[in-house]
């Protein structure tokens, strides 16, 4: 009787090339789980200064690291096509999108930050959050650093806040 193993390739994980995590059917259920599920409960029940640690990716080997703004507005691109796939079960707004977008960047090796603000729209207080990618907003129809104030930034470990990004919300009110 032969015994069981594993082929070599597959007992040395560091052999295997690792798939994109962008590629296939598994890849769309987990973005849709995540944002139908995992985010509404982040949000309700995790403490803002404590959402880093749960979205931050915890690998033994980290993602390479993407870089080209290319391939994470294409990324980007796939993950809002499946949020919008997804509604009316995933709720549509910046914090499932933000929250979704920086998780699954994250794991991809995208240095993000998930930059939240408040501002005044239409002579009352707003809140956004949105992604920054090398500084810049990551594809949003407009700016969003003119109308709102930089109130809390989750960033990798290695990207801290930029020095004169975080402005207090006193500005805010005096717009």
């Amino acid at each position: 009787m032969r015994s069981w193993s594993l082929p070599k390739h597959e007992a040395r994980p560091e052999a295997v090339p690792r798939a994109r995590p962008e590629a296939g059917l598994l890849f769309a259920v987990r973005v849709l789980l995540f944002a139908v599920f995992a985010v509404p409960l982040l949000l309700r029940l995790v403490k803002l200064p404590r959402l880093r640690d749960w979205l931050e990716p915890h690998l033994d080997r980290p993602a390479p690291a993407l870089s080209d703004r290319a391939a994470v507005e294409s990324l980007v691109g796939r993950i809002d096509a499946l949020l919008a796939a997804g509604r009316p079960f995933v709720r549509s707004g910046c914090l499932t999108r933000g929250v979704t977008l920086y998780y699954f960047l994250r794991r991809a090796g995208a240095g993000v930050c998930l930059v939240f603000g408040m501002g005044k729209m239409g002579g009352a207080i707003a809140g956004h959050c949105w992604l920054v990618f090398a500084g810049e907003p990551l594809v949003e129809k407009e700016d969003p650093r003119p109308l709102f104030v930089e109130t809390w930034r989750i960033a990798p470990s290695a990207a801290p806040a930029a020095e004169g990004e975080r402005r207090s919300i006193a500005a805010a009110e005096a717009r």
